[in-house]
C-alpha cells in the first residue's frame, strides 16, 4: 500500500534522507545512445549544477550525491531550524531566485500595502518558509527543470522520470554513514571509475577537489564537523579524513576483483560508531537491495513504528 509522503518524511524522527530518481527513457539521463551514437554525458553536469544551485535557495543541505547514467542518488539533511530563523526578507529573496514574485509581495517590499494585505503577505511568506525545507518541493523543482531541458533537447514531450522520487529515512549516524558511502561509491560499483577520487559527478570528488584548489574554495556541501559536532550542530557528525578512509575501505570490500582489505588501520569512525567490519560490509552491499523506507537501529525502528501508529514497518535494521 502506498504510504503518504508526510509519513515518509517525518522530521520529528530524523532530518536525514536518501533519495533516488530514475529516468524512464531508453536514451537514459546521460551516457551514449547505442543506436544513434549521440552522447548525453553533458546532462550529468546539468543535474550536479542544479543540485548545488537549489541547495543555495532551499534550507536542505547536500550530504552526498552521485549522478549516474540513468538515475541519481542524493543524501540530504533537512534544515528546518535554519528555515525558521530566516528573516522574512531573506525568505522572499530566496524564493525570488527561482520564482516570480506576485505583485502583492512586490508592493509589500515597497511598503505599499494595507494592513489586511500585509497580513495576507505574511501568510504567503509563511508558506514559502515551509516550502524552503520541504523535500518534496526541492525534488520536484530539481526533476522538473532537468526534464524540461531534456525534452527541449530531445524535441519531445512526456515523462522523463519514471515516477516520483523514492526516499529512505536514515534514523541514526550509522545509517547516514552507510547511505553516504553507498552514494559516493556508485561509480566505482558500476565499473565506470576505479577510485572514489576519480568518480566524476559525486559529492566526495567535489569535496576533494575543493581541498586542492589554491586558495581552497567552498564545496557548497554540508560540511563535516567531526568531534566538534556537539558544539557546532550545523554539520555532519564525522571527520572528513575518517569518512575518506571509510569510503576507501568499503570500496575495497564491495568491488569485484579487489580481495584486499584494511586490517590494521581501520577508520576511527568504526570504533566511534561501534560498527564492525561484517556489519559494515553487509549494510553497504545490501543498501539498495533492501527495498525499505526506514533504516536504523532496531530500537529506532520501534520508535518510528509507535510514532506512526503502524503495526508493521517497512524498515531495515542495522
Amino acid at each position: 500500500m502506498t504510504i503518504a509522503r508526510a509519513q515518509l518524511v517525518a522530521l520529528h524522527l530524523t532530518t536525514y534522507y536518501h533519495c533516488v530518481s530514475r529516468c524512464v527513457r531508453r536514451a537514459f539521463l546521460c551516457g551514449e545512445d547505442p543506436l544513434t551514437g549521440k552522447s548525453y554525458a553533458h546532462r550529468r553536469d546539468w543535474v550536479e549544477q542544479r543540485i548545488l544551485s537549489l541547495a543555495q535557495v532551499y534550507c536542505i543541505d547536500i550530504c552526498a550525491y552521485a549522478v549516474m547514467s540513468n538515475h541519481y542518488h542524493l543524501v540530504v539533511h533537512i534544515n528546518q531550524a535554519k528555515a525558521s530563523q530566516l528573516p522574512d526578507s531573506e525568505v522572499i529573496e530566496r524564493w525570488k531566485k527561482e520564482h516570480q514574485l506576485p505583485s502583492l509581495i512586490q508592493r509589500y517590499l515597497k511598503n505599499q500595502v494595507s494592513p489586511s494585505e500585509a497580513q495576507a503577505c505574511r501568510r504567503i511568506i509563511h508558506l514559502w518558509r515551509e516550502r524552503l525545507y520541504s523535500l518534496s518541493w526541492f525534488m520536484k523543482e530539481l526533476n522538473f527543470s532537468i526534464a524540461r531541458q531534456a525534452n527541449q533537447e530531445d524535441q519531445c514531450r512526456g515523462h522523463f522520470w519514471e515516477s516520483r522520487f523514492k526516499s529512505q529515512a536514515l534514523l541514526d549516524e550509522r545509517a547516514l554513514l552507510a547511505a553516504m558511502a553507498y552514494t559516493d561509491l556508485n561509480p566505482v560499483r558500476a565499473g565506470i571509475a576505479e577510485t572514489p577520487e576519480t568518480s566524476e559527478y559525486t559529492a566526495l570528488k567535489r569535496r576533494l577537489d575543493s581541498l586542492v584548489d589554491n586558495p581552497p574554495i567552498s564545496s557548497g556541501l554540508f560540511p563535516f564537523v567531526g568531534e566538534s559536532y556537539q558544539k557546532k550542530t550545523d554539520g555532519l557528525p564525522f571527520r572528513l579524513i575518517d569518512y575518506i578512509e571509510w569510503v576507501d575501505w568499503v570500496g575495497r570490500q564491495i568491488r569485484e576483483g579487489k580481495p584486499g582489505y584494511i586490517d590494521r588501520n581501520q577508520p576511527v569512525i568504526l570504533v566511534r560508531l561501534s560498527l564492525g567490519q561484517t556489519a559494515s560490509f553487509n549494510l553497504c552491499t545490501q543498501f539498495e537491495r533492501k527495498r525499505c523506507l526506514w533504516i536504523g537501529h532496531p530500537k529506532r525502528l520501534q520508535v518510528v513504528k509507535h510514532s506512526l501508529n503502524r503495526q508493521r514497518l517497512h524498515g531495515f535494521s542495522i
